[in-house]
């Protein structure tokens, strides 16, 4: 789309949607990489985008209690119900991301303090945004799973990923919010992949694990792979919050210098 119609985009969506919006800093654009109407849009459809991310969660809610994810033997209760109930928060990690991104959008159109609520929107977006069309193409594959709900998690996650890049338009990605948000997909990576404090798969059912009596065979090379994807992405979350922040920093500095 060239950029003559994408500002004609904007200011077709503006007729309809004029809460005024941040300015755009000049950021460059390996942390910005989104053009200016791109964001106007994203940013002027807040409380829309927000509602379908919040639809998102709940789906996703659903997706991991009952919907049997086509494998067989199904399993009876969902991956939710073969964990306790206070390890639930940390099961879902993509639903948790869309729910962190709609609370995100609709603080900042409140004009809430919000600054860790939009770190963790931020590296939810860009860790399973990535991570899970990477497990899909590569991991995991078409097999056993319908095609309207294969292609639908991998162009809803990649969705996500552009999501994330809205937020420096609002938010400050102080050092304090980096490291709430760190903390959090930190922990999950650790209990996800290499040490399980409660009973219970923690992280996401891979459809390339063998199933048999004792649960899913965690020792399959895919499950390395989706270990090793997921501490990846966290570690370029934390380089991308922090190279906006000092962006951020020297823009305003230039502008009042």
């Amino acid at each position: 789309m060239s950029l003559g119609v994408g500002q004609r985009l904007d200011g077709l969506v503006a007729n309809y949607f004029d809460h005024p919006l941040p300015d755009s800093q000049e950021l460059p654009r390996w942390v910005a990489p989104l053009p200016e109407w791109l964001e106007n849009v994203g940013l002027r459809l807040a409380w829309p985008v927000a509602i379908v991310n919040l639809l998102g969660t709940l789906f996703g809610f659903w997706y991991y209690a009952g919907q049997p994810l086509d494998l067989a033997p199904p399993l009876l209760r969902g991956q939710l119900g073969a964990a306790p109930a206070v390890a639930y928060p940390l099961i879902p990690d993509s639903p948790v991301a869309t729910m962190f991104i709609g609370l995100s959008l609709i603080a900042w159109r409140l004009d809430l303090d919000a600054e860790p609520l939009h770190m963790l929107a931020f590296f939810g977006c860009i860790k399973l945004g990535l991570w899970t069309p990477y497990v899909q193409l590569v991991l995991n594959g078409s097999a056993g799973i319908v095609p309207w709900l294969y292609w639908f998690l991998i162009l809803s996650h990649a969705a996500m990923a552009v999501e994330a890049f809205l937020i420096h338009r609002y938010a400050t990605f102080s050092a304090g919010s980096v490291a709430v948000a760190l903390a959090w997909y930190g922990f999950n990576d650790v209990v996800d992949y290499f040490w399980p404090v409660l009973e219970g798969p923690h992280h996401t059912w891979l459809r390339a694990e063998p199933f048999g009596s004792g649960g899913f065979d965690h020792s399959v090379l895919a499950h390395d792979l989706a270990a090793a994807w997921a501490v990846v992405l966290t570690f370029i979350a934390v380089f991308l919050a922090l190279a906006t922040r000092v962006a951020i920093v020297r823009s305003q500095l230039a502008e009042t210098a």
